[in-house]
């Protein structure tokens, strides 16, 4: 079942937004549209953006803007990025996406079957991780609790086990005992 945790779809063009939307809503998951990298930030740094869509080439904030800024941040530098290009090919904007951790770089027009099978594998390939992660917080806070209450309670009295007068009973586990046969040769 999907996240709460929404794909956001930015690009300067309407018809580019609605199509891409179009080809994303069969996956089921939460979607948002904006229409400037300015309002593409103000969106993850508000929380619960899982995915981003982004186009490279918009007026004011580019879309390698968002992703720089993004990198930057503690808390939104593992967010998967998808950039889009309607420009062609481009071995600089490859390098510099690709060095700046971006998912993968998607020439406009886009297929939609292949952009769909990439944006549910990033999707969901990072909810499982921030599950993972939140499962590794809640175990340490175990432990950390666990070591905690055994520093206050009281231990076990150290010091040697007092055999028992009887001979047939065994001695508590852990304790060696010699038998009463064990200085006779």
């Amino acid at each position: 079942m999907p996240s709460d945790a929404k794909i956001l779809i930015v690009d300067d063009h309407k018809d580019t937004l609605y199509a891409l939307e179009s080809a994303l809503a069969p996956l089921g998951y939460l979607l948002g549209c904006v229409t400037s990298g300015d309002e593409a930030l103000k969106q993850v740094l508000r929380g619960r953006v899982g995915l981003l869509l982004l186009d490279v080439r918009m007026p004011g904030v580019s879309g390698l803007d968002v992703v720089r800024y993004l990198r930057s941040l503690e808390q939104t530098q593992h967010i998967p990025v998808i950039l889009l290009t309607g420009f062609g090919p481009d071995h600089e904007l490859a390098t510099a996406a690709f060095g700046l951790g971006v998912a993968d770089l998607v020439l406009k027009p886009v297929d939609p079957w292949a952009l769909r099978t990439k944006v549910r594998y990033l999707y969901d390939a990072h909810q499982r991780q921030l599950a993972l992660q939140e499962q590794v917080r809640e175990l340490r806070a175990e432990v950390k609790r666990r070591d905690e209450a055994e520093e206050r309670a009281p231990g076990p009295v150290p010091g040697p086990a007092l055999a028992h007068p009887d001979p047939l009973v065994a001695p508590p586990r852990g304790v060696c005992r010699a038998s009463p046969t064990s200085g006779r040769t």
